[in-house]
């Protein structure tokens, strides 16, 4: 098992939705925290170049959580193509570390 972190990057339609996913994330310990950040997209959807305020989810969990915490995210997620990024986590602090491994 990976139990090295990792950063889980998404975007939402609106803080609700958002919310809905970092609490299903936290309440299943698929995320140590999850932060929620207002942000404007540019993005080419469906041939258009398309612009929307949207909510974007920073969740820290471990690599070993990532395929549960993609799928919870694509279970609850309006959109037809969520974005799902896993980021890895190079360094961290060791009490950053043992919080997370402690929740997790």
């Amino acid at each position: 098992m990976n139990n090295a972190l990792c950063v889980v990057l998404s975007t939402a339609p609106n803080r609700e939705t958002a919310e809905r996913i970092g609490e299903a994330l936290l309440s299943e310990h698929l995320a140590a925290c999850v932060q929620y950040e207002a942000i404007r997209s540019q993005y080419w959807w469906q041939s258009a170049l398309c612009t929307d305020d949207e909510v974007r989810l920073v969740i820290k969990t471990r690599q070993a959580l990532y395929a549960a915490v993609e799928a919870t995210i694509l279970r609850l997620h309006p959109y037809d193509c969520p974005q799902v990024l896993c980021l890895a986590v190079d360094a961290a602090s060791s009490g950053y570390q043992a919080w997370a491994a402690a929740v997790l």
